[in-house]
């Protein structure tokens, strides 16, 4: 029976053609030497030969052809600039390994913001590795469209991956993958594909862009090492087992040179910028938050205004804007067909979060905070810590707000991004339940850092313990110098015309002075404490590590508009005024003086004016601004004296006597510190009476009446030394060394430097101490004595160091 008939010996109709000849080859790769039994139907034994061919074989179909892989990368970003590191990370991610995992791929997450360069970065990331030929399997690149309204869905991903991978032979499913079915199939096929390429040693590279679920991506990741997949996302994907890279607004320079090309285009000057041109570049590049896309869009605003000054105007309108990313919006598309409007953006990134956490970041947008800890967070929402933290990750989660790494000894910080707070603080606006959750969580804050300043200012002034340098016990003057300085005078000298003018050999850079800034607050102490602090504070550094940390927001919150809070804010101010002064934040301290003033006059609290008007005064003399000194403390005087407040007005009249010294009013500022002076014995104050001989002291230093100056410096060590005020102590043996020494008596003024320093061992005024090293340097030159004198520079320098200036300075401390 030949194959093919049936037993009446004709071929079965039921199977078309038959075998050997008839019809045609339903598979064309075999030769006509072949019989066709796949279609017969046999009721009998059946017999057939094999022919063997002894000619040239016929080489096999290769299973995967040697041809470029494919690449559907859309083109790099023109003009990408800066992100080196983030770029090498990548790289260094998608190489060829040495040793792959035999069933990992390698994923690698880019996250951030909406609108940080996420798709830039990861597309010139790719373009560079194709380039390297690290991909010969193809390097696929798909939007999956995570925040538009209709994400693409895993089965349509699977189906265009096909199709770039060179399956045509499938259909668009909609049903999601994993159901039985087509979709199932075209998995199976899509992961067989890869495989097969694994399986050749042909890597493949998958770009999945716009990713909001890891859902969206399981599905697709391959099973093999040799693979690599990039994925970009706003969100963090904790679900994947991948590197993340987070990306973070650009640097300053690199700001600059992404929009320096559009700023050229429309300036005059082709080869360069004016220096008010460049102060507007990086200004507006500030405005922008140095985010790629606000950049990239204030690019396209600058290359479409063609009237008037377009770069000034456009600073000008974003500083202007309560929500710049109104303003930062402009027709076209990118290269990427996206549209350049940076509100849409982030209207689909609050949309996703959950409605109580949407309402506390436009809550703690209205804190114009640019970092706050996590103490303040926990204020601001007035939740438990626990829900804050909770709350806290869900917003680094979704890039809104970013967190920063606890340094030593310091809490955790947080920083909201300056356009997502405008965009924020500007959805509150619209809600009225909104704006009060705002103006609650800043009266929270401000409460909280009254409560916490004072704390800490009280620790400050709290007497510290004596732990002066190893040597025998003192008085208020070594031994050496008791018996050579003569006794202050009980009546004060003539200060007639006859007065000599100060030395020639006095140096003007001396000119400094103690101030009587920590008196008189409303609800502290104004002289030290002599027992241990209470509240939040054990130690000293810890006061001064908060109150560093705090300083830019404790500033910031006496400069809120709340009328609501005027007697919070200006004790604010007041709490805060003595550690800016010791730490020598002086611009701070005007700006600080100068808020507190303007709501102290719309209290009916005069004391607390007065003592506002008192320490503006001071902030003043401390910024070089003396002439301005001089009305508010007159104002101050005339406040205290009208409340019969006796000390207080002597405190405004010893600040007035510096203003007036700076001035060149010398003997008008004698005259009044000694009318200080006098108030103060009278009232039985010392430390105040020795803060007025103190500054008495330098006065008369000016007028080169250095005898006269020598004694009041000895009355107000003494004086010091019997309130255990280490601190002034010191500052007035550093001031009599330098009369000494200006005075030529230099055996003196040594010995009086060194016991201001063994008194200051271990002090953290690190200020002080590097001044009266470089004075004990000086005197120590001037005897020839150059070892010590090197030993003296070098131990200033490191205290100076600690201070965080390289600046070398001498004469007095204030």
């Amino acid at each position: 029976m030949r194959a093919g008939e049936g037993d009446d010996g004709t071929p079965d109709s039921r199977d078309g053609d038959g075998g050997g000849g008839g019809g045609g080859d339903p598979d064309p790769g075999r030769g006509d030497d072949h019989i066709d039994f796949r279609r017969g139907v046999f009721r009998g034994q059946v017999v057939g030969k094999m022919i063997v061919n002894h000619g040239p074989r016929r080489p096999e179909r290769p299973e995967l052809p040697e041809r470029p892989g494919p690449c559907t990368l859309p083109m790099a970003q023109p003009g990408f600039t800066g992100r080196a590191a983030e770029l090498a990370a990548l790289e260094a991610r998608l190489c060829p390994p040495a040793d792959p995992a035999p069933d990992t791929p390698v994923v690698c997450v880019v996250t951030g913001l909406g609108g940080m360069g996420k798709t830039a970065l990861a597309l010139k990331a790719a373009h560079r590795a194709r380039k390297e030929g690290w991909f010969t399997g193809g390097a696929l690149f798909l939007d999956l469209a995570g925040y538009d309204d209709h994400p693409v869905t895993p089965t349509r991903a699977v189906t265009s991956l096909l199709h770039a991978l060179g399956d045509g032979d499938v259909r668009l499913g909609s049903e999601p993958v994993g159901h039985f079915g087509e979709e199932v199939h075209q998995l199976d096929a899509y992961r067989s594909r890869l495989a097969a390429l694994a399986d050749a040693g042909r890597r493949v590279l998958l770009v999945l862009d716009n990713v909001s679920d890891s859902a969206q991506v399981s599905p697709l990741l391959p099973a093999s090492g040799l693979h690599c997949v990039l994925i970009t996302t706003r969100e963090c994907q904790e679900s994947l087992t991948a590197a993340e890279l987070p990306l973070g607004p650009l640097s300053p320079d690199d700001s600059v040179r992404l929009i320096a090309p559009a700023v050229r285009r429309r300036t005059a000057a082709a080869d360069g910028w004016t220096p008010e041109e460049a102060e507007a570049v990086r200004e507006l590049t500030r405005l922008c938050g140095r985010m790629p896309l606000a950049l990239r869009i204030a690019t396209a605003l600058l290359h479409r205004r063609r009237v008037g000054d377009p770069l000034p105007s456009l600073v000008g309108e974003l500083r202007a804007a309560a929500d710049p990313t109104r303003v930062l919006t402009s027709r076209g598309v990118d290269e990427y067909g996206r549209i350049l409007a940076l509100a849409p953006v982030f209207d689909m990134s609050f949309r996703r979060l959950p409605r109580d956490r949407a309402r506390s970041l436009c809550a703690l947008a209205q804190v114009p905070f640019a970092d706050f800890s996590t103490e303040t967070a926990v204020v601001a929402t007035g939740r438990p810590r626990s829900e804050a933290l909770e709350l806290l990750d869900d917003l680094v989660g979704a890039h809104l707000i970013t967190g920063e790494e606890p340094g030593d000894g310091f809490p955790g910080r947080w920083r909201i991004h300056d356009l997502v707070r405008g965009y924020a603080s500007a959805l509150a606006v619209e809600d009225p339940t909104l704006v009060e959750e705002g103006g609650r969580a800043r009266r929270r804050i401000r409460d909280h850092y009254r409560a916490k300043t004072e704390a800490a200012c009280r620790r400050l002034r709290a007497a510290p313990p004596a732990n002066p340098q190893p040597g025998p016990p003192t008085g208020p003057l070594p031994s050496s110098l008791s018996g050579a300085l003569p006794d202050p005078p009980s009546d004060p000298p003539s200060d007639s015309s006859s007065d000599r003018s100060p030395d020639s050999s006095f140096d003007s850079s001396f000119d400094s002075s103690f101030d009587s800034s920590s008196g008189p607050l409303p609800d502290v102490s104004s002289g030290p404490s002599s027992g241990p602090s209470s509240g939040p504070f054990e130690e000293r550094a810890e006061a001064v590590a908060w109150l560093d940390a705090e300083r830019v927001n404790l500033v910031a919150a006496t400069l809120w508009p709340d009328e609501l809070d005027t007697d919070c804010t200006v004790a604010l101010a007041l709490h805060l005024a003595e550690f800016l002064r010791e730490r020598r934040f002086f611009e701070d301290w005007v700006a600080v003086g100068r808020a507190a003033r303007e709501r102290a006059r719309k209290s009916p609290d005069r004391q607390a004016e007065a003592a506002v008007c008192n320490h503006l005064g001071n902030a003043l003399l401390r910024a070089d601004r003396s002439e301005e000194a001089v009305e508010p403390l007159v104002h101050a005087a005339d406040l205290f004296r009208a409340l019969g407040d006796t000390t207080g007005e002597a405190i405004a009249w010893n600040n007035l006597g510096l203003a007036q010294r700076r001035s060149g009013l010398l003997h008008e500022s004698a005259a009044t510190h000694r009318r200080a002076r006098d108030r103060f014995r009278d009232t039985g104050d010392l430390s105040h009476e020795g803060r007025a001989w103190h500054n008495l002291g330098l006065v008369l230093e000016t007028l080169g009446r250095y005898a006269e100056a020598a004694a009041a410096l000895r009355r107000a060590c003494e004086l010091h030394h019997a309130t255990g005020n280490r601190f002034l102590h010191g500052d007035s043996l550093n001031s009599l060394g330098c009369v000494l020494h200006t005075a030529g008596r230099t055996d003196l003024a040594v010995a009086a430097l060194r016991e201001c320093l063994r008194i200051r061992h271990d002090d953290d005024n690190w200020h002080a101490t590097s001044l009266t090293w470089n004075n004990l340097a000086r005197v120590l030159d001037g005897t020839g004595r150059t070892a010590e004198a090197a030993h003296a520079r070098n131990r200033a320098d490191e205290a100076a160091a600690r201070a965080g200036t390289t600046t070398t300075s001498y004469g007095h401390h204030h």
